[in-house]
C-alpha cells in the first residue's frame, strides 16, 4: 500500500509540476534602443521626455498613458488622440524624435552624410470618421531644420524646416509624401523659406497592409530617397528638388501623428523594432 501511495504521490507532484510550467508566461520586449530619440506627447504644452529620462519609460508614470509594452507581441505602443501640439503644426502626436546627441537637437544629418532608418510595425486601432472612413497617421518622417545661421538669415524665430518626407498609414495603404520646389532656381536664402516648398503628388503603395504587421525602411543619401515596403516594393524620389534639399540638417521621426482635431478620436501604432544607421 504505501507503494502504491508513493506512486499517487508521484503522478500528484508530476501534474503540479505540468500546471506551474503551464501557468509560466512568456513576456515578449520591443528591441528598439531609445537611448538617441525623445518622445513628444499629446498633452501638456506639448510634454517631451528625453533621454536619459525616456529609457525608463516603462515606470514614467507621464508616459504610460501614451508609450508602453506590450509584452503580448513584443511591440512598443505609440496611443494619441487630439490634444496639445507643436507651434508649427495643429495636429498632436506620440512621436519620437532624433537625438543624434542624446539630450540635444542642435546636432543633426544632412542628405549627403546619408541616414538609414528601418521598422517593423503595425497600425491595429485608428478612429473612423462619421461616413465610416478611417483617419490617417503618419508613422514616419525624415524632417529638416535650419541651422542657427540659417535661422538668423532669414531672421526666423526657431530652426524649422519643411518634412521632406513624410510616410502615413492610410486606409490600409502606406502612402509617401514627399516636397517639391515651387521654382527650383530659387536662391539659396529663398530656399531656406518654407513657402518655397509645396507638396509634391502622394505614392501610395499597392500592396495593403491594412492593421498586419509590417516593415518600412527609409533611406536618405545626397540627392535621393528611398522608402521599402516589406523588403519587396521601394519608391525613390531622386530629382534637382532632392539635390537641393541638400542646404538643411535633417533628423528621422517614428510613431504615431494622428490627422484629427475631431473630439473623441484616438490611434494606435505598434513599433516592434526600430533602428537607425549613419
Amino acid at each position: 500500500m504505501e507503494n502504491e501511495q508513493d506512486e499517487g504521490n508521484k503522478v500528484e507532484d508530476a501534474t503540479n509540476d505540468t500546471e506551474s510550467e503551464n501557468e509560466e508566461t512568456t513576456y515578449l520586449l520591443p528591441d528598439i534602443d531609445l537611448g538617441h530619440w525623445k518622445v513628444t506627447l499629446p498633452v501638456g504644452r506639448p510634454d517631451e521626455v528625453e533621454p536619459p529620462e525616456i529609457l525608463d519609460y516603462a515606470t514614467n508614470e507621464a508616459l504610460l498613458p501614451y508609450m508602453y509594452n506590450d509584452s503580448t507581441d513584443g511591440s512598443l505602443v505609440f496611443y494619441t488622440f487630439p490634444g496639445s501640439s507643436t507651434p508649427n503644426s495643429s495636429y498632436s502626436r506620440t512621436e519620437l524624435r532624433e537625438q543624434m546627441e542624446p539630450g540635444s537637437n542642435n546636432t543633426n544629418w544632412t542628405f549627403a552624410q546619408g541616414g538609414r532608418m528601418t521598422g517593423t510595425l503595425s497600425v491595429p486601432f485608428i478612429s473612423e470618421d462619421e461616413n465610416g472612413n478611417k483617419y490617417r497617421t503618419i508613422i514616419m518622417q525624415i524632417h529638416g531644420r535650419l541651422t542657427n545661421e540659417q535661422r538668423d538669415l532669414i531672421a526666423e524665430d526657431d530652426n524649422n524646416a519643411p518634412p521632406i518626407l513624410k510616410v502615413y498609414w492610410n486606409d490600409g495603404q502606406v502612402r509617401v509624401h514627399t516636397k517639391k520646389l515651387r521654382d527650383p532656381g530659387v536662391s539659396y536664402e529663398e530656399i531656406l523659406h518654407t513657402s518655397a516648398w509645396e507638396d509634391d503628388e502622394p505614392y501610395s503603395f499597392p500592396e495593403a497592409v491594412g492593421t498586419e504587421k509590417f516593415s518600412l525602411e527609409v533611406i536618405a543619401s545626397e540627392g535621393r530617397i528611398e522608402v521599402v515596403l516589406n523588403n519587396t516594393d521601394s519608391f525613390i524620389k531622386e530629382d534637382i528638388h532632392l539635390e537641393r534639399w541638400g542646404v538643411f540638417e535633417n533628423y528621422f521621426k517614428a510613431g504615431n501623428y494622428l490627422i484629427s482635431k475631431d473630439e473623441g478620436t484616438s490611434a494606435m501604432v505598434k513599433y516592434y523594432d526600430l533602428r537607425v544607421e549613419h
